[in-house]
Protein backbone atom coordinates (compact mmCIF):
# COMPACT_ATOMS: atom_id res chain seq x y z
CA UNK A 1 0.00 0.00 0.00
CA UNK A 2 2.91 2.61 0.66
CA UNK A 3 4.51 1.69 -2.48
CA UNK A 4 1.01 2.61 -3.99
CA UNK A 5 0.68 5.66 -2.54
CA UNK A 6 4.16 6.91 -3.64
CA UNK A 7 4.02 6.01 -6.90
CA UNK A 8 0.87 7.41 -7.10
CA UNK A 9 1.99 10.71 -5.15
CA UNK A 10 5.22 10.79 -7.73
CA UNK A 11 2.67 11.42 -10.89
CA UNK A 12 0.73 13.83 -9.34
CA UNK A 13 3.59 16.23 -7.81
CA UNK A 14 6.25 18.00 -9.77
CA UNK A 15 9.24 17.53 -8.65
CA UNK A 16 12.28 19.89 -9.59
CA UNK A 17 15.93 19.80 -8.17
CA UNK A 18 17.58 22.93 -7.44
CA UNK A 19 20.92 23.33 -5.41
CA UNK A 20 20.57 19.43 -4.15
CA UNK A 21 17.08 20.58 -2.78
CA UNK A 22 13.62 19.13 -3.94
CA UNK A 23 10.83 20.83 -4.12
CA UNK A 24 6.89 19.83 -5.12
CA UNK A 25 3.86 21.71 -5.86
CA UNK A 26 1.55 18.88 -4.08
CA UNK A 27 0.90 19.74 -0.33
CA UNK A 28 -0.47 16.42 1.01
CA UNK A 29 -4.36 16.95 2.63
CA UNK A 30 -4.48 15.57 6.25
CA UNK A 31 -7.85 14.05 6.50
CA UNK A 32 -8.90 14.68 10.08
CA UNK A 33 -12.82 12.97 9.75
CA UNK A 34 -14.89 16.62 9.42
CA UNK A 35 -13.70 19.80 6.91
CA UNK A 36 -11.10 21.97 7.02
CA UNK A 37 -10.11 24.80 5.38
CA UNK A 38 -7.11 22.81 4.04
CA UNK A 39 -9.70 19.96 3.00
CA UNK A 40 -12.10 21.80 2.24
CA UNK A 41 -11.53 25.67 0.97
CA UNK A 42 -14.93 26.01 -0.05
CA UNK A 43 -16.36 25.81 3.20
CA UNK A 44 -13.53 26.90 5.59
CA UNK A 45 -11.04 29.84 5.66
CA UNK A 46 -8.01 29.73 7.39
CA UNK A 47 -8.13 29.90 11.40
CA UNK A 48 -11.74 28.37 11.19
CA UNK A 49 -12.06 25.17 13.25
CA UNK A 50 -15.85 25.03 11.77
CA UNK A 51 -17.47 27.07 8.89
CA UNK A 52 -17.25 30.88 10.25
CA UNK A 53 -16.33 30.06 13.98
CA UNK A 54 -12.62 30.73 14.16
CA UNK A 55 -10.18 28.95 17.03
CA UNK A 56 -10.37 32.38 18.64
CA UNK A 57 -14.22 31.96 19.05
CA UNK A 58 -13.83 28.85 20.14
CA UNK A 59 -10.89 29.28 22.88
CA UNK A 60 -13.06 31.86 23.80
CA UNK A 61 -16.18 30.07 24.37
CA UNK A 62 -14.08 27.70 26.61
CA UNK A 63 -12.69 30.73 28.86
CA UNK A 64 -16.20 32.10 29.35
CA UNK A 65 -17.48 28.31 30.83
CA UNK A 66 -14.37 28.41 33.38
CA UNK A 67 -15.61 31.67 34.16
CA UNK A 68 -18.63 30.40 35.06
CA UNK A 69 -17.63 26.95 36.47
CA UNK A 70 -16.75 27.66 40.55
CA UNK A 71 -12.83 27.30 41.43
CA UNK A 72 -11.72 23.81 41.10
CA UNK A 73 -14.51 22.41 39.16
CA UNK A 74 -14.56 20.06 36.56
CA UNK A 75 -16.61 19.51 33.58
CA UNK A 76 -17.00 16.17 31.24
CA UNK A 77 -19.01 16.58 27.97
CA UNK A 78 -19.18 13.38 25.73
CA UNK A 79 -19.95 13.36 21.82
CA UNK A 80 -23.53 12.24 21.23
CA UNK A 81 -23.66 8.92 20.41
CA UNK A 82 -23.59 7.09 17.49
CA UNK A 83 -27.82 5.73 16.37
CA UNK A 84 -28.82 2.64 15.08
CA UNK A 85 -31.34 3.09 12.20
CA UNK A 86 -30.93 -1.41 11.78
CA UNK A 87 -28.90 -3.79 13.38
CA UNK A 88 -25.73 -2.74 11.08
CA UNK A 89 -26.96 0.77 9.30
CA UNK A 90 -26.52 3.91 11.36
CA UNK A 91 -28.55 6.79 11.28
CA UNK A 92 -26.76 10.19 9.78
CA UNK A 93 -24.95 11.10 12.44
CA UNK A 94 -25.21 14.76 14.50
CA UNK A 95 -23.54 16.01 17.20
CA UNK A 96 -25.04 17.09 20.68
CA UNK A 97 -25.02 20.55 20.87
CA UNK A 98 -22.94 21.46 23.99
CA UNK A 99 -20.24 19.34 23.06
CA UNK A 100 -19.64 21.11 19.58
CA UNK A 101 -19.99 24.31 21.21
CA UNK A 102 -17.03 23.41 23.41
CA UNK A 103 -15.04 21.08 21.02
CA UNK A 104 -15.74 21.88 17.00
CA UNK A 105 -15.03 18.63 16.73
CA UNK A 106 -18.51 16.87 14.65
CA UNK A 107 -17.62 13.27 15.40
CA UNK A 108 -18.31 10.52 17.64
CA UNK A 109 -16.55 8.54 20.10
CA UNK A 110 -14.82 11.79 22.57
CA UNK A 111 -14.95 12.73 25.40
CA UNK A 112 -14.08 16.26 26.50
CA UNK A 113 -12.95 17.43 30.32
CA UNK A 114 -12.29 21.23 30.98
CA UNK A 115 -11.20 22.42 33.92
CA UNK A 116 -9.71 25.54 35.35
CA UNK A 117 -6.06 23.36 36.23
CA UNK A 118 -6.29 21.16 32.67
CA UNK A 119 -8.03 23.05 30.42
CA UNK A 120 -9.27 21.40 27.40
CA UNK A 121 -8.51 17.60 27.21
CA UNK A 122 -9.68 15.53 24.86
CA UNK A 123 -9.94 11.97 24.81
CA UNK A 124 -10.33 10.34 21.84
CA UNK A 125 -11.21 6.69 19.77
CA UNK A 126 -8.78 5.11 17.95
CA UNK A 127 -9.82 3.75 14.50
CA UNK A 128 -9.37 0.20 13.77
CA UNK A 129 -8.19 -0.47 10.30
CA UNK A 130 -11.55 -1.97 9.95
CA UNK A 131 -13.22 1.25 10.91
CA UNK A 132 -11.15 3.66 8.31
CA UNK A 133 -11.99 1.19 5.34
CA UNK A 134 -15.94 1.29 6.34
CA UNK A 135 -16.13 4.69 7.80
CA UNK A 136 -13.20 6.61 7.03
CA UNK A 137 -10.81 8.62 8.88
CA UNK A 138 -11.36 9.59 12.48
CA UNK A 139 -10.47 12.65 14.42
CA UNK A 140 -7.60 11.52 16.85
CA UNK A 141 -5.31 12.29 19.33
CA UNK A 142 -3.26 14.48 16.95
CA UNK A 143 -6.45 16.06 15.42
CA UNK A 144 -7.65 17.56 18.90
CA UNK A 145 -4.39 18.96 19.37
CA UNK A 146 -3.85 20.91 16.04
CA UNK A 147 -7.28 21.11 14.63
CA UNK A 148 -9.56 21.58 17.53
CA UNK A 149 -6.65 23.57 19.67
CA UNK A 150 -7.11 21.03 23.01
CA UNK A 151 -4.07 21.92 25.86
CA UNK A 152 -4.72 18.41 26.50
CA UNK A 153 -5.24 14.55 24.65
CA UNK A 154 -5.06 11.02 25.09
CA UNK A 155 -6.53 8.13 23.56
CA UNK A 156 -9.93 6.99 24.93
CA UNK A 157 -8.54 3.77 26.22
CA UNK A 158 -6.66 6.07 29.16
CA UNK A 159 -9.45 7.70 30.16
CA UNK A 160 -10.19 5.30 33.20
CA UNK A 161 -6.58 5.70 34.18
CA UNK A 162 -6.21 9.77 33.82
CA UNK A 163 -9.88 10.72 34.46
CA UNK A 164 -10.01 9.95 38.11
CA UNK A 165 -7.25 11.21 39.53
CA UNK A 166 -8.75 14.36 37.68
CA UNK A 167 -12.16 13.81 39.09
CA UNK A 168 -10.36 13.27 42.90
CA UNK A 169 -8.80 16.79 42.92
CA UNK A 170 -11.73 18.77 41.62
CA UNK A 171 -14.34 20.38 44.16
CA UNK A 172 -17.33 19.97 42.20
CA UNK A 173 -17.78 18.27 38.97
CA UNK A 174 -20.24 19.12 36.00
CA UNK A 175 -21.32 16.65 33.30
CA UNK A 176 -23.38 16.65 30.11
CA UNK A 177 -26.29 14.48 31.25
CA UNK A 178 -27.77 13.94 27.51
CA UNK A 179 -24.34 12.21 27.24
CA UNK A 180 -23.72 11.08 29.61
CA UNK A 181 -21.67 7.68 29.53
CA UNK A 182 -21.15 4.61 31.21
CA UNK A 183 -16.61 4.81 30.73
CA UNK A 184 -17.00 7.74 33.07
CA UNK A 185 -19.80 7.56 35.18
CA UNK A 186 -18.82 3.68 36.43
CA UNK A 187 -15.67 4.90 37.98
CA UNK A 188 -15.01 4.94 41.58
CA UNK A 189 -13.98 8.55 41.45
CA UNK A 190 -17.43 9.59 39.64
CA UNK A 191 -19.85 7.52 41.69
CA UNK A 192 -18.32 8.43 45.06
CA UNK A 193 -18.78 12.26 43.98
CA UNK A 194 -22.45 11.58 43.11
CA UNK A 195 -22.90 9.94 46.42
CA UNK A 196 -21.59 13.46 47.89
CA UNK A 197 -24.10 15.56 45.60
CA UNK A 198 -21.16 16.82 44.23
CA UNK A 199 -22.25 16.26 40.27
CA UNK A 200 -24.58 18.43 38.71
CA UNK A 201 -26.13 19.23 35.10
CA UNK A 202 -23.74 21.32 32.79
CA UNK A 203 -26.34 22.12 31.19
CA UNK A 204 -27.13 24.90 33.60
CA UNK A 205 -23.67 27.14 31.96
CA UNK A 206 -23.86 25.99 28.75
CA UNK A 207 -26.97 27.20 27.76
CA UNK A 208 -26.03 30.31 29.40
CA UNK A 209 -23.29 30.60 27.43
CA UNK A 210 -25.58 30.12 23.89
CA UNK A 211 -28.02 32.15 24.86
CA UNK A 212 -25.15 35.13 23.52
CA UNK A 213 -24.67 34.69 20.12
CA UNK A 214 -21.61 36.03 17.94
CA UNK A 215 -21.68 37.73 15.00
CA UNK A 216 -20.58 34.79 13.00
CA UNK A 217 -23.29 32.85 14.75
CA UNK A 218 -25.96 35.25 13.90
CA UNK A 219 -24.80 35.29 10.31
CA UNK A 220 -25.17 31.31 10.19
CA UNK A 221 -28.58 31.62 11.80
CA UNK A 222 -29.57 34.15 9.36
CA UNK A 223 -28.00 32.06 6.27
CA UNK A 224 -30.08 29.11 7.87
CA UNK A 225 -33.26 31.23 7.49
CA UNK A 226 -32.66 32.66 4.22
CA UNK A 227 -31.95 29.05 2.76
CA UNK A 228 -35.44 27.80 4.38
CA UNK A 229 -37.27 30.80 2.95
CA UNK A 230 -36.02 30.36 -0.95
CA UNK A 231 -36.73 26.70 -0.50
CA UNK A 232 -39.96 27.23 0.92
CA UNK A 233 -40.85 29.59 -2.19
CA UNK A 234 -39.73 27.21 -4.66
CA UNK A 235 -41.77 24.50 -3.08
CA UNK A 236 -44.86 26.90 -3.30
CA UNK A 237 -44.30 27.05 -6.63
CA UNK A 238 -43.87 23.32 -7.14
CA UNK A 239 -47.09 22.72 -5.08
CA UNK A 240 -49.23 24.43 -8.01
CA UNK A 241 -48.57 21.36 -10.28
CA UNK A 242 -47.81 18.46 -7.45
CA UNK A 243 -50.29 19.06 -4.21
CA UNK A 244 -48.81 16.23 -2.45
CA UNK A 245 -47.45 16.03 1.04
CA UNK A 246 -44.76 13.72 0.19
CA UNK A 247 -43.43 15.65 -2.97
CA UNK A 248 -43.42 18.90 -1.04
CA UNK A 249 -41.33 17.12 1.64
CA UNK A 250 -39.16 16.14 -0.94
CA UNK A 251 -38.86 19.10 -3.22
CA UNK A 252 -38.72 21.28 0.02
CA UNK A 253 -35.40 18.75 1.45
CA UNK A 254 -34.04 19.10 -1.67
CA UNK A 255 -33.92 22.98 -1.79
CA UNK A 256 -32.36 23.54 0.84
CA UNK A 257 -29.35 20.95 0.62
CA UNK A 258 -29.04 22.30 -3.02
CA UNK A 259 -28.68 25.99 -1.26
CA UNK A 260 -25.87 24.45 1.49
CA UNK A 261 -27.92 22.92 4.33
CA UNK A 262 -26.60 19.99 5.76
CA UNK A 263 -29.70 18.28 6.75
CA UNK A 264 -33.40 19.39 7.51
CA UNK A 265 -34.03 21.14 11.41
CA UNK A 266 -36.59 18.54 11.51
CA UNK A 267 -39.12 16.52 9.81
CA UNK A 268 -40.89 17.93 7.21
CA UNK A 269 -44.60 18.95 8.77
CA UNK A 270 -46.89 18.95 5.29
CA UNK A 271 -50.58 18.72 6.31
CA UNK A 272 -52.98 19.53 3.49
CA UNK A 273 -56.46 20.36 4.94
CA UNK A 274 -57.40 18.44 8.28
CA UNK A 275 -53.88 17.16 8.30
CA UNK A 276 -52.70 20.72 9.08
CA UNK A 277 -54.10 20.73 12.57
CA UNK A 278 -52.03 17.84 13.69
CA UNK A 279 -49.36 19.98 15.65
CA UNK A 280 -46.59 17.12 14.78
CA UNK A 281 -47.91 15.55 11.59
CA UNK A 282 -45.04 13.74 10.15
CA UNK A 283 -46.62 11.24 7.83
CA UNK A 284 -46.90 13.56 4.83
CA UNK A 285 -48.75 10.60 3.08
CA UNK A 286 -51.46 12.48 0.80
CA UNK A 287 -52.65 14.22 -1.77
CA UNK A 288 -54.24 17.90 -1.12
CA UNK A 289 -57.39 18.02 -2.31
CA UNK A 290 -59.14 20.77 -4.50
CA UNK A 291 -60.01 23.59 -1.98
CA UNK A 292 -57.87 22.08 0.71
CA UNK A 293 -55.11 24.21 2.23
CA UNK A 294 -51.35 23.19 3.06
CA UNK A 295 -49.61 23.84 6.03
CA UNK A 296 -45.95 23.76 6.14
CA UNK A 297 -43.33 23.71 9.45
CA UNK A 298 -40.43 23.58 8.24
CA UNK A 299 -36.82 24.50 9.06
CA UNK A 300 -33.19 23.39 7.87
CA UNK A 301 -29.50 23.35 9.52
CA UNK A 302 -26.44 25.22 8.35
CA UNK A 303 -23.12 24.04 10.17
CA UNK A 304 -24.86 23.20 13.28
CA UNK A 305 -27.63 26.36 13.52
CA UNK A 306 -31.14 25.85 12.88
CA UNK A 307 -34.68 27.69 10.88
CA UNK A 308 -37.66 27.12 11.80
CA UNK A 309 -40.77 28.47 9.49
CA UNK A 310 -44.31 28.03 9.31
CA UNK A 311 -46.67 28.91 6.15
CA UNK A 312 -50.03 27.72 5.08
CA UNK A 313 -51.38 28.50 1.33
CA UNK A 314 -53.66 26.95 -1.34
CA UNK A 315 -51.76 24.84 -3.72
CA UNK A 316 -54.74 24.35 -6.18
CA UNK A 317 -56.19 27.54 -6.24
CA UNK A 318 -56.72 30.62 -4.20
CA UNK A 319 -57.76 30.97 -0.74
CA UNK A 320 -61.95 31.37 -0.24
CA UNK A 321 -63.28 34.07 2.13
CA UNK A 322 -63.49 31.93 4.85
CA UNK A 323 -59.90 30.66 4.58
CA UNK A 324 -58.95 33.98 4.81
CA UNK A 325 -61.14 34.80 7.85
CA UNK A 326 -59.67 31.21 9.37
CA UNK A 327 -56.07 32.68 8.84
CA UNK A 328 -56.83 36.00 10.18
CA UNK A 329 -58.65 34.58 13.59
CA UNK A 330 -56.15 31.67 14.69
CA UNK A 331 -52.64 33.23 13.12
CA UNK A 332 -50.84 35.70 15.34
CA UNK A 333 -47.92 36.06 13.10
CA UNK A 334 -49.13 36.41 9.75
CA UNK A 335 -52.30 38.45 10.09
CA UNK A 336 -54.46 39.69 7.24
CA UNK A 337 -51.09 41.12 5.28
CA UNK A 338 -49.81 37.29 4.46
CA UNK A 339 -53.46 36.58 3.15
CA UNK A 340 -53.25 39.44 0.59
CA UNK A 341 -49.57 39.13 -0.34
CA UNK A 342 -49.79 35.80 -0.76
CA UNK A 343 -53.28 36.57 -2.75
CA UNK A 344 -51.63 39.03 -5.04
CA UNK A 345 -48.56 36.34 -5.76
CA UNK A 346 -50.80 33.41 -7.02
CA UNK A 347 -52.51 36.25 -9.26
CA UNK A 348 -49.47 37.27 -10.98
CA UNK A 349 -47.53 34.13 -10.56
CA UNK A 350 -46.58 32.36 -14.03
CA UNK A 351 -47.50 29.22 -12.86
CA UNK A 352 -50.94 30.09 -12.22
Amino acid sequence: MQVLRRKLLQKLSFNQTSRGCTYSTMKEVVDVGQPTATSHPQLLKEGEITPCITIDEYTLRRKRLLELLPNKSLAIIAAAPVKMMTDVVPYTFRQDADYLYITGCQQPGGVAVIGHDCGLCMFMPEPSPHDVTWQGQIAGVDAALDTFKADKAFPINKLHKILPDMIKNSSKLYHNVKTALPSYMDLEAFQKASSCGQVLDLSICTHELRWIKSQAEIKLMRDAASIACQALLQTMLFSKTSPDEGKLSAKIEFECKMRGAQRMAFNPVVGGGANGSVIHYSRNDQKVKEGDLVLMDVGCELHGYVSDLTRTWPPCGSFSPAQVGRSVQFDSRDKQGMCEALQTWYQHSPYT
